[in-house]
């Protein structure tokens, strides 16, 4: 990604397929008003639940398969399929549909899970998007809203209105949207380095089991290494333990971390100087190559990085 402004969509990135042409060139705001209502009257009820594209964040699943009780493996499965997420190489799930291409958890009186439903399900038909100058770390976002208006939609003929605000509110969009906030950073920002820098395969597996395993990545934590490895506060430990929402936000931030070298989770100082020591007994041990070597690696990683910002 360049210097040029660049747009990241909430609703494009957990999309339900929809032609483009079907949102409303308006940009609303927390206190614009639309009118819409959707109920088992209007003669379109869960037609808007087929032929779609629903993508999970990690608070998506977690809630579903709570919901449904079943462990992660079985939930991924059984409802989900594999994808890649917002046109980068990060490996996400979609709802898997039925035959008749409809979401498995849609009857003909409606949503089965609907307290629970998936954060794009919450959204329509209102978008969210993030304006912003691509590239650049800690810029300011101006938030801004959409609708996506289908034609066999009568959602819109109803008499009930709402402010954008409301409407988000009643949904419990604000919850989701908190909760999945830092891993909707971490797809967009990847999706800018996509074309500079591949993504190794562990990475994306980790990337993975973190977003969708919570139960895999607790053993990862305090079954591995990583513990060995890592400053984690006695306070966050015992919160990781049996929360899973703590473990959630746990895990994004070391994924931030892992991926793109921010000091979100700070390694400890002994594994930093054992690592120190291990390239120092590498090769010849005279100070002049160590240091040689040394800057040759330290040149390497600035490149690397400025690769990957499109420096």
């Amino acid at each position: 990604m360049n210097e040029k402004q660049n747009s990241s969509s909430a609703d494009s990135l957990l999309n339900k397929d929809k032609n483009p042409s079907n949102i409303v060139p308006q940009k609303f705001t927390l206190d614009s008003t639309i009118t819409f209502r959707c109920h088992p009257g209007v003669s379109c009820f869960t037609q808007c639940c087929g032929n779609i594209t629903i993508i999970l964040t990690p608070y998506d699943i977690l809630r579903l398969r709570k919901r449904l009780q079943l462990d992660a493996v079985s939930f991924l499965h059984t409802y989900t399929e594999p994808t890649f997420l917002e046109k980068s190489d990060m490996p996400g799930v979609k709802i898997r549909l039925n035959d008749a291409h409809r979401c498995p958890f849609v009857r003909e009186d409606g949503c089965t899970v609907y307290s629970d439903r998936p954060t794009a399900c919450r959204y329509y038909p209102v978008g969210a998007a993030n304006f912003h100058q691509g590239g650049q770390d800690n810029q300011a976002e101006e938030a801004f809203y959409f609708l996506i208006r289908e034609p066999h939609c009568k959602g819109f003929q109803e008499d009930t209105t709402w402010t954008i605000r409301d409407w988000r509110k009643d949904q419990g969009v604000d919850l989701y949207d908190e909760m999945n906030k830092r891993w909707l950073e971490l797809i967009m920002r990847r999706k800018s380095f996509t074309t500079q820098a591949t993504l190794g395969e562990s990475a994306k597996r980790m990337f993975f089991m973190a977003s969708t395993d919570l139960d895999h990545f607790r053993s990862f934590v305090f079954e591995s290494s990583f513990l060995e490895k890592y400053e984690v506060a006695p306070e966050i430990l015992e919160a990781i333990k049996n929360d899973d929402i703590a473990l959630l936000q746990f895990a994004l931030k070391y994924l931030e971390s892992a991926l793109f070298g921010t000091e979100v989770l700070k390694m400890k100082q002994e594994v930093l100087k054992q690592k120190v020591a291990e390239i120092g007994r590498q090769g010849e041990n005279s100070k002049e190559n160590f240091e040689a070597r040394a800057e040759a690696e330290l040149n390497a990683l600035k490149e690397e990085r400025n690769k990957t910002r499109g420096v």
